[in-house]
C-alpha cells in the first residue's frame, strides 16, 4: 500500500525565532528504490554552506521472490453528471486499457455503467495504474466488487457492510426551522424527521418563535467509510415557547421520556413542511367566486406533484372527481373521524375504495383541479361529520409503551435523556 507521511518539526533560533518545518515523503512500496527528504528553510538559518547540501538515494531492502507484498493503493471518486467510464477512470488515476474496455462492454459490468450521480466508487490501483479492484453500492444498496483474475475480471455481489454512526446537532430558531437545521449542519432528511416527530405538539407553521432551540441525535449510515444515507433520529429535544418536548426512539416509534407516545393518532399536516395559503374560517373571500363564504378546511400551498400523505390509519371511503374539490380522496378513521384531500393532480398507484392505509402512506399528489386559483392541497378534518380546524382540534394520542416493555424502554430513555442534557448547545461530529 502506498502511503505518504507528512512530518512537521519546529525549531527556534535565539535571534530570528524562525520556524523550521521539515516535510518528509516516505514511499514504502517495494522496488521504487528511494526515500527522499527535503526541507523548506533558508540555508543561512541552518549555518550550512550550499555547496555541502546534497540529496542522496537510499536503496530499500530487496524483496525475496515469492514474498507477499502490497503494491497498490485505494482511491475514491463520486460519479458526476455527464461522466463516462473513461472519464471516471481518468479521475481515479487508472491507466489500464484492458480494464477500460471490459468496463465499457462487459455485461457483468453493466451496473457500473448505470451508477447514479453521487454514488461513490472505490478503486484499488497498482503503482503502474493497473486496476486491481472496483467496489461500489449497486441496486438495493448491495456491494458490487469487480476484481482482476488472471487476464480477466470477475464480479461478486455482497451484502453491504453498513456502519451506523451517531451524530449530535443543536440549533436555534432565528427565522425558520429549515434555516436553523441548515445552519446547524443537519441533513435535510434528519430535519424532515425532526418536524414530523414533534408535529403533534408543535405547529411548525404558527408556533415557532425566535429563540426556540433543539438538540438532535441521529444516525448516519456508512459503507466502507463512505456515507450512504441519513439514518433515523434516535433522540431529540425541542424547546418551544417555554415548553420542552423530548422524544426517544424505541421499537419503531417515538415516546416521551415517561413512555407516552409522541406520535398523535393524526398528523397535523398531510404534506411535508409548507406554507398555509388559507386557513380555517367561517367567512373568507373566495379567490375564484369573488364572494365571501366559509372555508371549512386548510389550504397548503405546494408545487404540483408534491406527495400527499394520509394523516392517520384508516380506510379509503371514496375518491375521484367532485365539483369544486376536483380530484379528491376521503378516508374514514376510528369510526367518527374523516379526512378529505382536494384539488389533487393524481392518485397513488393502485388506490381503491375500501383500501386500508397507514399514517404517512402516500395517497395522492398536489394539483390544482376543481375550483382553485393555484396549486395547493385543500385538507378537511371532520369529527362526527362536522368540519373542525385541523390545526387547532385536539388530536387523540397513540398508545404508550406497554407494561411488558416499560423496564427495557426506561433504560434506553434514561441513557438518551442523560446525553441530551450533557450535549445541549453543542455540536459534535460523531459520538462513539
Amino acid at each position: 500500500m502506498l502511503t505518504q507521511n507528512l512530518l512537521g518539526q519546529e525549531r527556534k533560533t535565539p535571534k530570528s525565532k524562525t520556524k523550521l518545518r521539515w516535510f518528509v515523503t516516505l514511499s514504502t512500496m517495494p522496488l521504487l528504490g528511494v526515500v527522499t527528504a527535503f526541507g523548506l528553510v533558508p540555508q543561512s538559518d541552518l549555518g550550512l554552506d550550499s555547496s555541502k547540501v546534497a540529496i542522496e538515494q537510499i536503496a530499500l531492502p530487496k524483496v525475496a521472490p515469492g514474498t507477499n507484498t502490497i503494491a497498490s493503493f485505494w482511491r475514491n471518486e463520486r460519479v458526476q453528471r455527464g461522466d463516462t467510464v473513461v472519464e471516471l477512470l481518468r479521475r481515479l488515476n487508472i491507466e489500464d486499457a484492458a480494464a477500460s474496455a471490459w468496463l465499457r462492454t462487459a455485461p457483468e459490468a453493466e451496473s457500473f455503467r448505470k451508477l447514479a450521480v453521487g454514488r461513490e466508487v472505490q478503486a484499488e490501483i497498482r503503482a503502474d495504474g493497473g486496476l486491481v479492484t472496483l467496489r461500489y453500492l449497486g441496486d438495493n444498496d448491495a456491494q458490487v466488487v469487480l476484481e482482476k483474475q488472471g487476464d480477466g475480471y470477475t464480479t461478486r455481489t455482497l451484502p453491504a457492510q453498513l456502519e451506523k454512526r451517531l451524530f449530535v446537532r443543536t440549533g436555534e430558531i432565528k427565522s425558520s426551522l429549515y434555516a436553523a437545521t441548515d445552519a446547524a449542519g443537519m441533513p435535510e432528511a434528519a430535519a424532515n424527521q425532526l418536524a414530523e416527530i414533534f408535529s403533534g405538539d408543535i405547529d411548525f407553521h404558527h408556533d415557532l418563535r425566535k429563540g426556540d432551540k433543539f438538540t438532535v441525535m441521529y444516525e448516519m449510515i456508512y459503507n466502507n467509510g463512505t456515507l450512504v444515507n441519513t439514518g433515523r433520529i434516535r433522540a431529540a429535544e425541542f424547546f418551544n415557547q417555554g415548553q420542552t418536548y423530548r422524544a426517544v426512539y424505541f421499537q419503531n416509534d417515538y415516546y416521551t421520556a415517561e413512555g407516552k407516545s409522541v406520535r398523535k393518532a393524526f398528523l397535523r399536516s398531510p404534506i411535508e413542511f409548507s406554507r398555509i395559503s388559507s386557513g380555517f374560517s367561517k367567512s373568507r373571500f373566495h379567490p375564484v367566486l369573488n364572494k365571501w363564504r366559509a372555508h371549512k378546511g386548510v389550504d397548503f400551498a405546494a408545487p404540483i406533484g408534491t406527495k400527499v400523505k394520509a394523516t392517520s390509519d384508516g380506510v379509503v371511503t371514496s375518491f375521484g372527481k367532485q365539483g369544486g374539490y376536483g380530484n379528491f380522496v376521503a378516508i374514514s378513521h376510528q369510526g367518527r373521524f374523516t379526512t378529505v384531500y382536494g384539488h389533487l393532480s393524481r392518485f397513488a398507484k393502485g388506490l381503491h375504495r375500501g383500501q386500508r392505509v397507514a399514517q404517512g402512506d402516500v395517497i395522492a399528489y398536489v394539483g390544482m383541479t376543481g375550483m382553485t386559483s393555484g396549486p395547493h392541497l385543500h385538507y378537511e378534518f371532520k369529527v362526527d361529520g362536522q368540519q373542525r380546524d385541523p390545526l387547532r382540534v385536539a388530536l387523540p394520542d397513540a398508545q404508550p409503551v406497554d407494561a411488558a416493555n416499560k423496564a427495557a424502554f426506561q433504560l434506553v430513555a434514561d441513557n438518551f435523556v442523560a446525553r441530551l442534557n450533557l450535549l445541549r448547545n453543542t455540536n459534535l461530529a460523531k459520538l462513539d
